[in-house]
């Protein structure tokens, strides 16, 4: 049987963080990577950052849900702005699995070291 090359298992592990990056469903591995604190120090820099930001996500579309159906006046306005922060999670996850899938850095100015706050 032929062993597995280096670049075989770090294609695995590429492809692992971008199941992770997938909006909303991927936040599910993630945690499950933290919980069981298993995984490279990438591997748990990703999933730390995937949490961070879906919560985000989930904070803040909350809020501008709530609030427009609170004010009347204000809600088209509001749930435009909570289709743009939607839009803005979908397009940031999306470039995080293009800039990992390149090789480079998965690093958000902001949300990084918030992110590392996490366990």
């Amino acid at each position: 049987m032929k062993q597995a090359s280096p670049a075989a298992g770090e294609t695995l592990e590429r492809l692992k963080l971008t199941i992770y990056l997938v909006p909303v469903f991927g936040v599910v591995p993630a945690v499950y990577s933290l919980w069981s604190k298993q995984g490279s120090r990438q591997e748990l820099a990703v999933s730390r950052l995937v949490v961070t930001l879906a919560l985000t996500w989930v904070v803040a579309y909350g809020v501008l849900s709530v609030g427009s159906h609170l004010s009347p006046g204000l809600s088209l306005r509001l749930l435009v702005t909570n289709t743009l922060v939607t839009t803005g999670y979908t397009l940031t996850n999306l470039v995080l699995m293009i800039r990992l899938l390149q090789g480079k850095s998965v690093k958000l100015p902001g949300f990084s070291p918030l992110s590392k706050r996490l366990p």
